[in-house]
């Protein structure tokens, strides 16, 4: 038992770190680098958000899907994150302002890595 726990212990150890790319509703690509990640527990709508404060990044997994948004500021990741309804807050504050230009991404970003096989 310990010397396979030993043998795991230095695989681990001599393993690539290979950051994790997504795939957004839009079928690109994204590397999630340098961005931070939360999983979300507490919201029926939200599962997932990823930010990039340098690039003023977002990335949401919603509904199962993952959607990117762009210009958005950490105050407003903060009040998403500490908001008593993330679901409403989120609907209300960032995904609605998409349709209005506020928040939606143009064509390619720097973060966003196509990755070809």
């Amino acid at each position: 038992m310990v010397r396979a726990l030993a043998i795991l212990l230095a695989q681990l150890a001599t393993a690539p770190i290979v950051s994790e790319t997504i795939e957004t509703a839009e079928h690109r690509l994204v590397d999630l680098d340098t961005f931070e990640c939360r999983d979300i527990t507490r919201s029926t709508v939200l599962q997932r958000i990823c930010y990039d404060p340098a690039q003023r990044h977002l990335i949401v997994a919603a509904n199962g899907a993952y959607e990117r948004y762009c210009g958005v500021t950490a105050d407003t990741v903060e009040r998403l994150l500490g908001a008593p309804s993330m679901g409403h807050f989120f609907n209300q504050n960032i995904k609605r302002d998409v349709t209005a230009g506020r928040y939606a991404c143009p064509g390619r970003h720097a973060y966003e890595r196509v990755l070809r096989s």
